[in-house]
């Protein structure tokens, strides 16, 4: 099983020595993404192109999908090579990856050649298509937008009969540029612009500050993780909790109502400054765009900038709502940001959408900075691998856990739509449900109640937490699945 994976665009203009560190760090991360499919697959490279071989055919689907999210892959083909010997061979092969295809349709022919050979592209494609339309009853050749076209590669000896194309994700290879701490929430806003700076070559770590109850936090470390993995190319990233209940306390309490939501923005700014240290980043992400919400307006980002002299990336600054939302259905966070259980303790009845730094420095001296250096103290830095084991001793022995049902149950597959569609669950003998995690709880009623339900979600993670709160919702008929 073999793959070319083609550059982004903007790699190929970059200097000698930029590209050719480009090109390193993609391969690293495409050789980091795969050896957890296949621990022997090989991967190499040069100036153009970069080459993937693995003999498990069978994991084609699973490369394809993990390549597909790699950054710096402006696209990649899953090819069939072979030796050239002469184009009646070349010919035969195409019959065997194209034959069915261009029955009845209309098709062209596109060869690209690199080395010394008695031929044209141009005429090998000529005796190729000429050969194939006879012998396998298509209707025509067509140059201009064919139905199906035939794209084959002769390179010096040998010859790579291209059957799949897949588009990239673009932008340049994760780790290629400098760290970053992005501040999640878990909405829409934060996952995607924690996306942008991902597929822009950003390493990018996660900070989590949690204004009180333990499900929100829950929330943003399962899509914090979603992302990672998903995106991640499986570099070593942080999560950063930091607990900021007596922050808020100390807002609702010294700090006047209009200038509650840029005071709390600049008091985690200031933690995060500060923590950023700790995994090496050099800028700050946010996800806020002007205007959106009282506190980002234009005078208001002046003012809690002030507070930081490091360097705040705003990836969504102009972008509008819907779109925000529609990258977040495009990239899987959407469901997790529909769900997300948030705070909502600092809300303040008349915000100020122009604030004033000198009426800010006024309420903030109110504040006890002894507070904010306690939450930033208390900070907790997880590697992002370990972030779902730490989400899972939370749920261990709270709900029944079921190996291998017995009785009359029904499992319920709560996984992300993606992943339940890509690795569907198949259990022999046992009626399976597909319900996503953000739909269980408006669809539980709708459920037999004389069954058990068995609640799936791979690890074990999602299920758990999942049947913890229907639990504690009343529901006596649920409990976890994990084979």
């Amino acid at each position: 099983m073999k793959f070319i994976v083609k550059f982004f665009a903007e790699i190929t203009i970059k200097s000698r020595p930029v590209r050719k560190a480009f090109i390193k760090q993609l391969k690293h991360n495409i050789k980091l993404v795969l050896k957890k499919y296949d621990a022997d697959v090989k991967v190499s490279g040069n100036w153009d192109f970069i080459e993937v071989y693995s003999d498990q055919e069978v994991l084609r689907e699973e490369f394809i999908a993990a390549l597909s999210n790699i950054a710096g892959i402006a696209h990649f083909q899953y090819v069939r090579e072979f030796p050239f010997i002469h184009l009646d061979d070349i010919v035969e092969q195409a019959i065997v990856s194209y034959g069915d295809v261009i029955k009845d349709a209309v098709f062209a022919v596109r060869v690209k050649r690199v080395g010394n050979h008695d031929f044209t592209s141009v005429k090998a494609e000529q005796y190729i298509g000429g050969c194939l339309k006879v012998r396998c009853g298509a209707l025509a050749v067509r140059l201009k937008d064919p139905e199906v076209l035939v794209p084959i590669d002769i390179r010096d000896n040998r010859v790579w009969m291209i059957e799949q194309r897949v588009k990239g994700l673009g932008g340049y290879p994760l780790g290629s540029q400098d760290p970053v701490l992005s501040l999640m929430s878990g909405g829409y806003d934060s996952t995607v612009s924690s996306y942008l700076t991902m597929s822009r070559g950003l390493k990018t770590h996660f900070c989590f500050f949690n204004l009180g109850g333990d499900a929100h936090e829950i929330g943003v470390k399962q899509v914090s993780h979603f992302i990672w993995e998903k995106y991640g190319s499986a570099l070593n990233v942080k999560f950063i909790t930091v607990p900021f209940e007596a922050v808020v306390g100390e807002i609702l309490t010294k700090v006047d109502h209009s200038e509650m939501g840029v005071i709390l923005k600049r008091m985690m700014l200031r933690a995060a400054s500060h923590l950023m240290k700790e995994v090496g980043a050099k800028a700050l992400v946010t996800g806020e765009s002007v205007a959106q919400v009282s506190s980002q307006t234009l005078m208001n980002l002046k003012v809690i900038d002030q507070v930081t002299e490091e360097l705040v990336l705003r990836p969504l600054i102009t972008t509008n709502k819907q779109e925000i939302i529609d990258k977040a259905i495009e990239i899987g966070t959407a469901p997790f940001a529909a769900s997300m259980p948030e705070f909502c303790g600092v809300i303040s009845v008349r915000p100020t959408t122009r604030a004033k730094m000198h009426r800010v420095e006024k309420q903030e001296s109110n504040f006890d900075f002894a507070v904010l250096q306690q939450a930033i103290d208390s900070a907790q830095i997880l590697s992002i691998q370990n972030v779902m084991d730490d989400v899972a001793k939370q749920y261990q022995g709270e709900v029944p856990v079921v190996r291998m049902p017995v009785d009359d149950e029904v499992i319920i597959d709560i996984r992300h739509p993606d992943e339940a569609s890509n690795r569907p669950l198949k259990v022999s003998g046992r009626p399976v449900k597909v319900i996503p995690f953000f739909s269980l709880e408006s669809s539980w009623s709708d459920l037999d109640s004389d069954v058990t339900h068995l609640l799936y979600c791979g690890k074990g993670v999602m299920s758990r937490m999942q049947a913890s709160y229907l639990l504690g919702k009343g529901y006596e008929n649920v409990g976890v699945y994990l084979p």
